[in-house]
């Protein structure tokens, strides 16, 4: 009866895009006695490997990369030479880095990120007028924005984020009421002034009639 041989029960790959027929060969490589052919060997598995990895042709001094790989999977236990007739360096061992710790700074409210904090306290610590009033309406309008990127098929209303806003810095931020955060920032007086708004409104009547009369000519 067959047996099976499992990647599991198999030695681990140092470099996979390579596959295991390279890191079989090295490992044979290693095995032979005769210096001689033991290096026309690992010249070979060199133009294999160059085969293998054609995009690598393209960087400057691939060949030396393709050595460096052949020693690392050798586990830097092979008595050959490279092209250049240098042997492998066993200081040149891949280490595996250490592992980044995780912050562990606490984030009450998750779906809005961390610098939504940061730029609360800045606009808590700031002087009271137009310009503050201007920078707690674009905190409110992102709050707002990354709320619906993070749950979509819930509805947020500007009366939780207001609330939100409050909550977060401990009732020294207020919105005011009938704030409309759907844009990303207080609107200008040229935006609220209803005068503008009729010339543009005249001005596009008058292209209009004049491009119909044209067509009419």
């Amino acid at each position: 009866m067959a047996t099976f041989e499992y990647n599991s029960q198999r030695s681990k790959l140092e470099i996979p895009e390579y596959g295991r027929h390279i890191q079989e060969m090295i490992a044979y490589a290693k095995r032979i006695e005769d210096p001689a052919k033991r290096q026309r060997i690992a010249d070979a598995i060199i133009e294999l490997m160059n085969q293998m990895v054609p995009q690598a042709r393209h960087v400057e001094n691939y060949k030396d990369k393709l050595w460096k790989h052949f020693f690392r999977i050798a586990d830097f236990e092979i008595d050959v030479v490279d092209d250049k007739g240098n042997k492998p360096d066993p200081s040149e061992k891949y280490v595996k880095p250490e592992s980044l710790p995780y912050s562990q700074s606490r984030i009450s409210y998750r779906h809005y990120g961390k610098n939504i904090t940061a730029m609360i306290e800045k606009a808590i610590d700031m002087e009271d007028g137009p310009k503050k009033e201007g920078f707690v309406h674009i905190i409110a309008a992102y709050m707002k924005l990354a709320y619906r990127n993070w749950n979509r098929d819930h509805y947020v209303s500007d009366d939780n984020i207001q609330s939100d806003i409050k909550m977060i810095s401990q009732g020294k931020l207020n919105l005011p009421d009938n704030t409309n955060l759907d844009i990303l920032g207080a609107p200008t007086p040229l935006e609220q002034s209803p005068s503008r708004s009729k010339k543009r409104r005249n001005s596009n009547k008058s292209r209009g009639r004049s491009s119909y009369k044209k067509r009419k000519r």
